[in-house]
Parts: C-alpha cells; structure tokens; sequence
C-alpha cells in the first residue's frame, strides 16, 4: 500500500487500475464508502483554486469526514514555520494533508516528515491528481486504457509531466508535443518510460500534427501557468502553432474527444468550437477530479495490512 501520493510515481500499474475501477464504483454510487468517518483531512492552498478546492472538500465530506481548509497565511508556513515542523504537527490532529503549492520541494518536505498520508494537489512540477481524473475520463470514454493514443500539445508543463507518469503507467501511448523551449523535463519523461506498463510508452515531439495522428484523446493546457506571466508574449509566439482547434482535432480518430484541464482560455491554447463542442470531454473529465480524488483517499487512508503471525 501507498504511503504518499506526490508524483504518480508511487503505484503500481495494478494499484493504478485499481484505483480507476473503484472511481468507476464511487461514481456510480456517491454514497458507497465512508471510509473517512470520524476523521479529517487537513487540506493547504497556497495557490488560488477551483476545481482542487471544491472536489476535495466535497470528496472528503462524502467520505465521512471533515476536511479542514487553511487558505495561504492562516498556516504558520507563512511566517516562516519549517514544513518539517508543520508536517510533524498536522499529523497528530488529522489523518491526512493534501498541498495545493508552488515548489514541489515544499511537498516532498511535508511527506518526509508527515506521520499521516501527504497528497499533492497540484506543484509547478506535478499535478497527480488531475492525471488520475483524465484516466478515468478515458477509461469512460473508451471501455479501457491500455492501447489507447493520448496526445497533448502545449507547454511541457506539471500536467504533461503527470500525464507521462500516469498514461504511460496505465499503459497508454502518450505523446507530448511543445516547442523545444518549453519541452517537458527530460528526466521525468525518462521515469515515465521505464515505469510503463504493458503497451504504455512515452514520445516527445515538436511536432502537433505529427503527433495528433491517430490520437484518441487530444489535451491542452493554458499557455500562461502561474508564475510565467513575465514572459506571456513570448510563451504565446512559441505556443500558437499547438493550438488545438477543429484543423488539429480532425487529425485525431473520429471518435477522438478534447480534453483540457480548465481554467480555458477560448481562441488561445484552445478553440471555443472544441472546448463547448461535441467532442468535448472536458466537463466529464472536471467531474471526475471529485471520484478519482475519493478513491484515491480511500487507499491511502485504509488501514495498513496486519503483519504475518
């Protein structure tokens, strides 16, 4: 069993499909497991937040139990207190944290020390828990995952980062495709090969049309994350060819679906004729943040198995 879960890095390929076919249950079943009864989970935003916010604070409260919500500043974080104290400290009033923050350092930090669970719900480096809604929103669409064609176009960013761990763990061929400037870190990518699974693969291209081919899901994200609006002209130049638009899209398999982790910028990184479009899948894949969060909360939180007599 998991300890943590800060990068994807951390599941099997078999704890991975797992936790998707539970997702497909809670779904179905809102009320199906209370696994957080008479219990909290300390839950830190250090970064402005919607769909995180709201999916984690529902997600625990359908669980059973009490999310407790600490906004930038009302932590001593703020003023200076050391992640290893704060770690140490939130661990014995609650049995698990999730981070929503900047430098992925800081998580790693809280997870080195924490007693309790740590998740990571969203760095600059990774974003884990949005690739898990993304997979569950592909196993909906398509029956399975292993076999299937992801292709994102757009900045190397936390998003492609954790859809290579994840896709390509779930064994999905995923292709990343980005100017050179804005390629995703090559030692990330070198981690998400060697962990595939069974058909899952990894390929960096600067090549979008190339790389939409055949695809069965094409994805995007915004051109200007937080933190880079130093250099938005210039991220905007670099990125206007890996728009996905209508001319992308038709590339893709017929049954392809559009995906974008939200918030959108319709006319930038995405047309508005795709993101509200029939093909759009991105309203599926926002929901499902909440169920894949809620399994993934159950298999941290469940107890540890009793050792062998």
């Amino acid at each position: 069993m998991i300890r943590h879960f800060l990068t994807g890095e951390e599941l099997t390929s078999g704890e991975l499909e797992a936790l998707i076919e539970r997702a497909l249950v809670l779904k179905a079943d809102r009320g199906a497991s209370n696994a957080l009864a008479g219990r909290s989970v300390a839950l830190l935003f250090d970064r402005p937040s919607t769909r995180t916010r709201v999916s984690f604070e529902v997600g625990v409260h359908e669980l059973g139990g009490h999310p407790v919500i600490l906004r930038e500043a009302e932590t001593q974080l703020s003023r200076g207190e050391s992640s290893r104290d704060t770690a140490a400290v939130l661990g014995r009033f609650v049995h698990a944290i999730g981070v929503r923050t900047g430098p992925h350092p800081v998580v790693e930090a809280l997870a080195e020390h924490s007693p309790v669970p740590v998740v990571n719900m969203l760095t600059a480096d990774h974003h884990p828990c949005q690739a898990l809604a993304d997979l569950l929103t592909l196993r909906e669409r398509f029956g399975r995952l292993s076999g299937l064609r992801l292709t994102y176009v757009g900045d190397g960013n936390n998003v492609a980062h954790s859809l290579m761990v994840l896709g390509a763990k779930a064994g999905i061929k995923v292709v990343v495709a980005t100017p050179a400037e804005l390629a995703p870190h090559p030692l990330v990518a070198q981690v998400a090969g060697a962990q595939a699974g069974p058909g899952g693969s990894v390929e960096l291209t600067a090549d979008p049309q190339g790389a939409a081919a055949g695809a069965h899901a094409l994805y995007t994200d915004v051109w200007v994350s937080m933190g880079d609006e130093g250099d938005a002209a210039g991220r905007r130049e670099l990125l206007a060819p890996y728009r996905l638009d209508e001319a992308l899209l038709r590339l893709a398999r017929p049954e392809a679906v559009a995906l974008h982790c939200l918030p959108a910028h319709p006319g930038e990184e995405i047309s508005a004729e795709v993101l509200y479009g029939p093909r759009s899948a991105v309203w599926d894949q926002a929901e499902n943040r909440l169920h894949a969060q809620k399994a993934l909360l159950e298999l941290l939180t469940q107890p540890a198995p009793a050792p062998p007599r």
